[in-house]
């Protein structure tokens, strides 16, 4: 299919000039008190922009954190290939008349869409915060793994001059494995449950990319955002039991707001200095005790009642491992590359997600 390699080649060759009336605009400097009249060349300014902008392909785009990178994406004017495996549900949640700057893809046209990029984002998966029966463990991994390889292979066997020169691959700070004691940096060895063994093939199948992509493989915490994640399923538990700590509460709880993942995957695409594994978190994790207190302040609720295991296990099954095993996971990578956290505190990130940011 050639529609993405027609939109790729337009999108390289459509000038975005300020103005369609005039070939030159102006710019009024001033330096010392001496006034300078400045003409800007508009399809030189132009040009610029064009040469800023990206084509990068999305997978997991339809998901909690790949619908606000899209929208993230379009808004700096660059070009995005919705990789899915629904159309309508894709097209659904990015209507045309809405989100013009997309091309909507299935799995057939992945291979024209990713070789029309410029980069890569794969953010595919099956959701972990729900109940894991076997048959759900297994497309858990399943799914990122699957997509994964896929998304290597095809860049893998691209020509030269058409394959993308990025590979943003989430994965997991589930890598690390529980503990209450230690802190774990990106150099920190993989843990030995099922979240680590997931993020451990996940991974793998990430780093067989070909030598010249720069990769940049991204372990996410617990993503705070209204409308997904763990947070979306501890809410209603709030609201049931009028707040409190989950479990014992002295777990360690790793998170990132939904703004600062996303900011930090866009970083990621445009700076060529992110390489190689970078932890997803704030810099400032707190114990599930003091964020469930601040949950609870956030929501007007009382957090002096504790929600046990086995309700909180009620709801998620196995899948109340992502809340009530925790890690203590630093970004020092992230913060050695001088990223700035809109969110490095807890309390004001779900301040913030509970207002609607």
């Amino acid at each position: 299919m050639e529609l993405c390699r027609t939109t790729a080649a337009f999108s390289w060759a459509y000038s975005i000039s300020p103005s369609l009336h005039f070939p030159q605009r102006f710019s009024m400097c001033e330096s010392k008190g001496l006034r300078v009249c400045c003409a800007v060349n508009a399809s030189a300014s132009g040009q610029s922009q064009k040469e800023n902008q990206m084509i990068v392909s999305v997978t997991g785009a339809t998901g909690f954190i790949g619908r606000r990178l899209v929208q993230r994406l379009l808004a700096d004017n660059h070009r995005v290939h919705v990789l899915t495996r629904s159309r309508s549900k894709a097209q659904f949640i990015f209507p045309a008349k809405d989100f013009r700057g997309i091309v909507i893809a299935e799995e057939p046209e992945w291979k024209d869409c990713i070789q029309g990029s410029n980069a890569v984002v794969n953010l595919a998966g099956m959701p972990i915060s729900t109940r894991w029966s076997p048959e759900i463990k297994k497309e858990i991994k399943e799914s990122r793994v699957r997509i994964t390889s896929k998304v290597v292979d095809i860049i893998n066997n691209s020509q030269d001059e058409v394959r993308p020169t990025i590979l943003v691959s989430a994965s997991a700070i589930g890598y690390y494995g529980a503990s209450e004691t230690l802190v774990f940096k990106e150099q920190s060895p993989s843990g030995n449950d099922y979240l680590a063994e997931v993020c451990r093939e996940w991974e793998g199948k990430a780093f067989k990319v070909n030598k010249d992509v720069r990769l940049v493989l991204i372990r996410i915490g617990v993503v705070l955002g209204k409308d997904g994640g763990a947070l979306a399923k501890m809410i209603p538990l709030f609201n049931l039991f009028a707040g409190g700590p989950l479990g014992s509460g002295k777990q360690w709880f790793s998170w990132i707001h939904l703004d600062d993942i996303v900011e930090l995957i866009y970083e990621a695409l445009s700076n060529p200095s992110y390489t190689g594994v970078i932890n997803g978190t704030a810099p400032n994790p707190v114990r599930l005790a003091e964020m469930c207190d601040h949950l609870g302040n956030a929501m007007g609720r009382p957090s002096w009642l504790p929600v046990p295991d086995f309700a909180l296990k009620a709801v998620l099954g196995e899948g109340a491992s992502v809340v009530l095993d925790g890690q203590k996971v630093l970004p020092a990578r992230a913060q050695e590359l001088g990223f700035t956290f809109k969110y490095p505190y807890v309390k004001d990130a779900l301040r913030a997600t509970l207002l609607g940011s």
